[in-house]
């Protein structure tokens, strides 16, 4: 990097239950950051909504909570990235710029019956070859289908082309853009059930199946351009908003996964494996999504995708209602402080299960619970879980990739750091667990994105020098004990599906 002005890549890091600003530097480490939780909204059983109003607000807050710590300026800032949670629907009048209903969360269920009645009727096949997704309520489409199903009012507006959709990043850029921008990235357009991922189009067909105008979609655009200039109103000048990716892409991207058969674990809210497929996108036959990694100077690259819905979910739920534990970070000295499980196994089904099973009607479950089981073994159960899910998206990775077995796993996200989660999973994968220093590989996935477009980086090899390992897990368990363990798993998972 030459500017020796231009020291920074800001990145806006907006996630479901947080907002986060994340300052990186030439060599990608974290300069400043800033985190704000914000409400979570459950209208009723299985409904996840947020205010998209406080989406920006809370991101904003961050944004504005860098500078004020007074360790960088504005005009130290070369480009602005975007990273977010994906598939999360917003709709807003293009005239006011005013959310016209709260944003419809990737983990809300009510579109469920939308989707049964698709894949009655045959449709799933056509949505899955054309979006490389299943017909799942977890994706957009059928999200805005509810929405102008159930208020009529805003389908005749949004035919007059008085509406706008975006997902978060869309949001976000618009806002940021006070209004000048409406676009988004094919990563997150990828995750719509609207786009074509092999035309790198809008389908046309699942719009009128689902009865959506083209016009209130966002101009799809690369992971890695300058979509437009944070207006002058914010820092009182302009800075290039130049990288945008769904949180899992950009975490991908920023664990340097850029050659085929490269795979990654974000611990996050919910658990998320991708594995990169280069430019062919590869049609799974046991469950996993098939999306865009990333579009950078023309070429398109693929992953698969396993997704499981309740990872750092569950232990929130232990904290906010079950009241076990007062903080996360007090999970990993309970799950050690007890030999095992002690047969306790905890299906976190809240909102349906993901890969490989996609049932949308399955819900919790803590089984094999007996006198002498306390608190500690329900944490470890919920820990364990975890791991559990994420191995069954390993299964069907090696199968549908062709693969015998993976040389290690890279991972991120909060869940992380918690040792003891860690070594479990390597127990349990048989393959080495790859943690790095820096894990906000989210961030600095849309960093790197935002850093290439503008020249902060040449190249991906040169992010790549810039990575470090903090700890590498090694499996120490007996095969005969993990395999008992993942028996008693899929033990709990049948009971759940009954």
């Amino acid at each position: 990097m030459k500017d020796t002005v231009k020291k920074y890549i800001l990145v806006l890091d907006q996630g479901t239950t947080s907002s986060r600003t994340v300052v990186f530097d030439y060599q990608g480490n974290i300069v400043s950051q800033a985190n704000k939780e914000f409400k979570q909204i459950y209208p009723q059983q299985g409904w996840v909504e947020h205010d998209p109003e406080e989406i920006f607000s809370s991101q904003m807050e961050t944004f504005d909570q860098v500078f004020a710590d007074g360790k960088i300026k504005a005009e130290e800032i070369a480009g602005i990235g975007i990273t977010n949670q994906r598939e999360t629907t917003i709709l807003w009048d293009k005239n006011t710029g005013k959310p016209v209903y709260n944003a419809i969360v990737w983990q809300c269920r009510r579109s469920k019956d939308i989707c049964e009645s698709l894949t009655k009727e045959g449709f799933n096949h056509e949505i899955k070859s054309r979006t490389g997704l299943v017909t799942d309520a977890y994706f957009s489409g059928t999200k805005i289908k509810w929405l102008f199903d159930t208020y009529p009012e805003l389908k005749e507006k949004a035919n007059n082309g008085d509406i706008m959709f975006g997902t978060v990043d869309s949001w976000l850029l618009y806002k940021l853009t006070k209004g000048k921008v409406h676009a988004t990235d094919v990563s997150n357009a990828s995750r719509t059930m609207l786009f074509n991922i092999h035309d790198l189009k809008w389908d046309q067909t699942i719009l009128e199946k689902l009865d959506i105008p083209t016009k209130i979609l966002p101009q799809v655009k690369s992971s890695s351009e300058v979509y437009g200039q944070l207006d002058i109103g914010y820092l009182g000048i302009e800075i290039p908003i130049s990288g945008i990716a769904g949180d899992q892409q950009a975490a991908l991207f920023g664990q340097t996964c850029f050659e085929v058969g490269e795979a990654k674990n974000t611990y996050g809210t919910g658990c998320f494996m991708l594995m990169n497929t280069g430019e062919k996108a590869i049609n799974s036959d046991c469950g996993l999504l098939t999306s865009i990694a990333w579009q950078i100077n023309g070429k398109t690259e693929y992953i698969l995708e396993g997704s499981v819905f309740t990872a750092g979910a569950v232990i929130q739920w232990l904290r906010d209602e079950l009241q076990i534990i007062n903080h996360a970070n007090e999970t990993e000295k309970m799950a050690m402080s007890v030999k095992d499980n002690h047969g306790v196994y905890f299906v976190p089904a809240f909102n349906g299960l993901g890969t490989p099973y996609w049932n949308m009607n399955a819900r919790g479950t803590i089984s094999g619970l007996t006198r002498g089981a306390n608190k500690n073994h329900i944490v470890r159960a919920a820990l364990e879980s975890i791991a559990y899910q994420t191995s069954e998206v390993l299964d069907c990775m090696k199968n549908d990739a062709n693969l015998s077995s993976i040389k290690s796993l890279k991972v991120d996200g909060g869940g992380c750091v918690n040792n003891f989660l860690m070594q479990f999973q390597a127990d349990l994968l048989n393959v080495e667990v790859e943690r790095p220093k820096v894990i906000e590989t989210t961030a600095l996935g849309a960093c790197s994105l935002a850093g290439l477009a503008i020249g902060f980086w040449k190249d991906k090899e040169e992010i790549k020098k810039n990575r470090e390992i903090d700890n590498i897990f090694v499996p120490t368990k007996d095969d005969t004990d993990t395999k008992k363990y993942y028996l008693g798993w899929k033990d709990a998972i049948n009971r759940v599906l009954k």
